[in-house]
């Protein structure tokens, strides 16, 4: 799965990327420092896989990851081909959700390619040029769709009401993501992979003083994506790199202690992005290895076998099910089954975040 950080040239996204996977993109003070993405295969924090490895003490241990994308800045313009604004769109295309960083901070060193700080602008700046581009996509689907009407097509008749419905929300400066359809109506733009329709998830990068409270930028920036259905998150990310630059976990969390923060924003930052794309996870846990696996919420207990392997799937019989919290407060597989925690589960199982399990198979 992954996720792309978007924003306009020098608002800190590479900084942050380079947080977010100890990378070391070029993190300069003029557009288009980035210019193919970097790409960070990230672990997702999750405190459960730690205890499980304290109970099982495997051979070896695999976390969940998330792929995080950090995408050449985008200039005005970018949906007809300013900057690297093709480029820039085809990338986005190309990942499952958005993270946003805008910039919130002041800063008289740091150029500003609009000259003036104001996110909800910088916000606007973006949302216009992938809506442009979304209503290129429905565009050239009305005119193929209504050929098929021609012909007395009537699924067409029905999918040409719904892209006529997109087509006037885009010209009224709305997103894909806001638009009042039913999940069957949004099926007949499934194939355009709308740029607009991504979840997304709102970075707003401040000052280091202001990590906690954030500031009037922050402020304003959540006023305008009241109607969204959007997260945001209030992140340093100048205060997160001189973290990421200290040797032990103990100085990391003497600094994170002085500024009155808990954990480092990046943490945050990765387990919302998990849940933005509606991920969850479930654990094996064995002697050889103790493993976090991503799967989609509502999936059954074969696709979350499917994971694994194909094959685990298509020969699937059932699966031995124990809750996480009852594995960790009786300390083992066979305490569980002893204290009968531990459930046998079939096809139509739907898998809870959490669970502990083990597949039977045959092919």
């Amino acid at each position: 799965m992954k996720c792309g950080i978007v924003g306009l040239p020098n608002v800190g996204k590479s900084t942050l990327f380079n947080c977010l996977s100890n990378a070391k993109a070029l993190a300069a003070n003029y557009p288009f420092a980035t210019i193919e993405p970097n790409v960070g295969v990230i672990p997702v924090p999750d405190e459960r896989i730690a205890k499980l490895e304290e109970l099982v003490k495997p051979e070896r241990v695999q976390q969940a990851i998330v792929e995080i994308v950090d995408i050449a800045g985008l200039v005005r313009g970018a949906s007809k081909g300013e900057g690297l604004g093709n480029k820039f769109l085809a990338n986005i295309r190309e990942t499952q959700a958005i993270i946003h960083v805008l910039r919130c901070f002041d800063n008289d060193n740091i150029t500003h390619v609009d000259g003036s700080i104001d996110p909800v602008r910088d916000k606007e700046t973006i949302d216009i040029e992938l809506q442009i581009k979304d209503l290129e996509s429905v565009e050239k689907k009305i005119e193929t769709t209504k050929k098929k009407t021609r012909t007395g097509d009537k699924d067409a008749v029905k999918v040409l009401a719904v892209l006529e419905q997109y087509k006037a929300h885009f010209e009224a400066g709305q997103s894909a993501r806001s638009i009042d359809l039913t999940d069957k109506e949004k099926e007949a733009v499934e194939d355009l992979m709308l740029l607009t329709d991504k979840p997304i998830l709102y970075i707003c990068n401040v000052n280091e003083d202001e990590a906690i409270d954030g500031n009037a930028h922050v402020d304003a920036v959540r006023e305008v994506i009241k109607g969204e259905d959007a997260q945001l998150l209030v992140i340093a990310a100048g205060m997160e790199a001189d973290i990421m630059e200290l040797d032990t976990f103990e100085e990391r969390q003497e600094f994170l202690q002085d500024m009155g923060l808990e954990e480092p924003g990046v943490k945050k930052v990765i387990r919302t992005a998990y849940a933005l794309l509606k991920l969850q996870t479930y654990f094996t846990a064995g002697v050889k290895e103790v493993r976090a696996w991503t799967i989609k919420e509502g999936f059954t207990a074969p696709q979350a076998a499917g994971v694994i392997h194909t094959d685990f799937e298509k020969g699937f019989i059932r699966a031995e099910v124990i809750k996480y919290v009852d594995y960790v407060s009786l300390g083992s597989e066979l305490a569980c089954k002893e204290a009968g925690k531990l459930s046998v589960e079939g096809k139509e199982y739907v898998v809870q975040d959490g669970d502990v399990m083990h597949f039977r198979f045959n092919v």
